[in-house]
């Protein structure tokens, strides 16, 4: 018997793992010191605890245990690497280069820089599947660029980007590569030093930790990278991010890092298998079924599809014993259609119709089965109330219709 609600919406947050949580527990009540705290046994406590997990998520990216720079968040992460960037470097130069698929966090931080008058932006536009091409990475470069940024893999539509090439050619030219790794890290092989990333931004709960947690990878040493922070005060993390360590969701991200660590590869194949069982379902069941992103290079547990003439919220609306989603969680506030799914160069009609699958550790089988047969006959509900789709059905090509007031 599949409990309801289905919770199948892992790109935008995850549960914590229990042995997180457990972690975590005694941080609270028992542990509770300030890490700053250094002339007690209490803030020495909250101390080894901060240090446990920097190791722990240091080793889960290979990097260095002090490379890692605590916040409140990736989106923080990204703030801070792409203005402490800029604010530092402007007497080297003021370009930065992105991608038009980006996370908001990058985007927006990006354009307030513009706005300011602080920094030029260059959007790479991507290819059908979301992929930057590593040319037009280089091309864009001129002797005032300091930073390259560009995410792991998309949050939308799971398409992981030729990472390592592209810190090949930030290396070549002496330009700073900060990666937004959310949705990679965790779930696929990071690595800072075979991919020559120079900056990286993560987030506890994306990983079975906690919410309010994140941390920023900073390379300390070939090159060392300098930022301005954008947070003043007692000058914690290494003067980078100044205020209290949130100590009990620094130590459940850890834990969530170390478990990812052991658990990578066999949990993948896992997810892998039930990505695959749903895709496969759906498009069995159903015609006009479109798959967003790359077919292969993509998250484990991600799986992106327009039903065409069906209108995503609709669909929504009709399996709301199903979490899904019908963009990034950050954006699902807006009706407008997926910025992430035009830029495939996806018809607006379509890009109305994406839906977000997001398969995660706690999903079984059974729950697979139960949502691909509930999304399949509320499509089928749907488009039976579609005058589009019955046209379609009867072979009027709808582009040649010449639609009247």
């Amino acid at each position: 018997m599949v409990k309801l609600p289905i919770y199948m919406d892992n790109h935008a947050t995850t549960a914590v793992d229990p042995r997180v949580l457990d972690a975590m527990l005694p941080y609270f009540t028992q542990k509770f010191g300030n890490a700053a705290s250094r002339n007690h046994s209490f803030g020495w406590e909250a101390e080894e605890g901060v240090d446990k997990a920097r190791n722990q998520i240091a080793g889960l990216i290979n990097a260095k245990s002090k490379e890692i720079i605590f916040t409140s968040g990736a989106t923080e992460s990204d703030n801070e690497a792409i203005k402490g960037v800029v604010e530092f470097y402007k007497d080297k130069g003021n370009h930065i280069i992105t991608c038009v698929t980006e996370h908001k966090a990058v985007l927006d931080s990006c354009r307030a820089l513009e706005r300011a008058g602080k920094a030029s932006v260059t959007y790479l536009a991507v290819d059908k599947y979301g992929m930057v091409d590593p040319g037009q990475v280089r091309k864009a470069i001129t002797d005032k660029t300091v930073l390259i940024s560009i995410m792991y893999a998309n949050n939308e539509v799971g398409t992981i980007h030729p990472i390592a090439e592209i810190g090949r050619i930030a290396k070549e030219r002496g330009v700073i590569f900060h990666c937004d790794a959310v949705q990679a890290v965790g779930k696929i092989p990071v690595d800072v030093e075979r991919d020559g990333i120079d900056l990286l931004a993560m987030s506890g709960h994306k990983i079975y930790g906690p919410k309010g947690v994140g941390a920023l990878y900073v390379r300390a040493k070939g090159p060392r990278v300098r930022l301005t922070p954008m947070i003043d005060g007692g000058g914690h993390e290494r003067g980078m991010r100044s205020g209290t360590l949130n100590v009990p969701g620094i130590v459940g991200f850890g834990a969530a890092c170390e478990i990812a660590g052991q658990e990578m590869h066999s949990e993948a194949v896992r997810m892998r298998s039930l990505r695959d069982k749903l895709q496969a379902g759906l498009f069995e069941r159903l015609d006009e079924v479109y798959l967003n992103g790359h077919p292969t290079e993509r998250l484990p547990g991600n799986l992106n599809v327009s039903f065409a003439y069906v209108e995503g919220e609709s669909l929504l609306m009709g399996v709301n014993d199903v979490a899904v989603s019908s963009g990034s969680a950050c954006t699902s506030a807006t009706l407008e259609p997926s910025y992430v799914i035009r830029a495939l160069g996806t018809n607006e009609e379509l890009a109305h119709s994406s839906i977000r699958f997001g398969v995660g550790r706690f999903n079984t089988d059974e729950e697979v089965d139960f949502v691909t047969e509930r999304v399949s006959r509320e499509v089928k509900r749907l488009r039976e109330m579609s005058p589009l789709y019955e046209m379609a059905r009867e072979g009027i090509d709808l582009k040649a219709v010449n639609w009247r007031a």
